[in-house]
């Protein structure tokens, strides 16, 4: 069943197995704002095991950098918003992995991770990446990084 996050009142619709899961949510409420007020787009997430062919894509992409995620997850969201394809997967320890890619030959490849405030630094991310941090009033502080993806990775 597919979720519509409110990002004005935090909900924990979906995530309530996750040990952060205010935290969870409220970074996924966060990432519902941006698209909101950056794309007027609606930000819906479903169960992720409804979707298996974007956790492959998902952990196909990760391979690159020989990562290689024990974590559960919870929900995904894929969509296309002004020539981007976003592709969300939230995890039940509190990480959020988004991929994206331009539509246009010759755009950007990227993925990024996103911490949920409370949340250690999973071992797989250990010197691999440095966090920058950015406070939210619906997600508190988030620590996040990303890296350019190498490869092509059709759907």
């Amino acid at each position: 069943m597919s979720y519509k996050v409110n990002f004005k009142t935090v909900e924990t619709t979906g995530l309530e197995s996750s040990p952060v899961v205010d935290a969870l949510a409220g970074l996924r409420a966060n990432e519902a704002r941006y698209f909101w007020n950056k794309y007027q787009h609606e930000y819906v997430t479903e169960p992720a095991g409804d979707h298996p062919e974007l956790l492959d894509r998902v952990n196909t992409i990760l391979q690159e950098r020989d990562m290689v995620l024990p974590y559960k997850p919870l929900e995904v969201s894929d969509f296309v918003v002004d020539g981007v394809r976003w592709t969300y997967v939230f995890y039940e320890n509190g990480l959020s992995i988004n991929v994206l890619y331009t539509l246009a030959d010759g755009g950007k490849w990227a993925v990024g991770f996103k911490l949920s405030d409370g949340m250690a630094i999973p071992d797989v991310f250990e010197g691999k990446f440095k966090f920058a941090r950015q406070r939210s009033k619906l997600a508190g502080t988030i620590r996040g990084s990303f890296f350019k993806i190498k490869g092509d990775y059709p759907d």
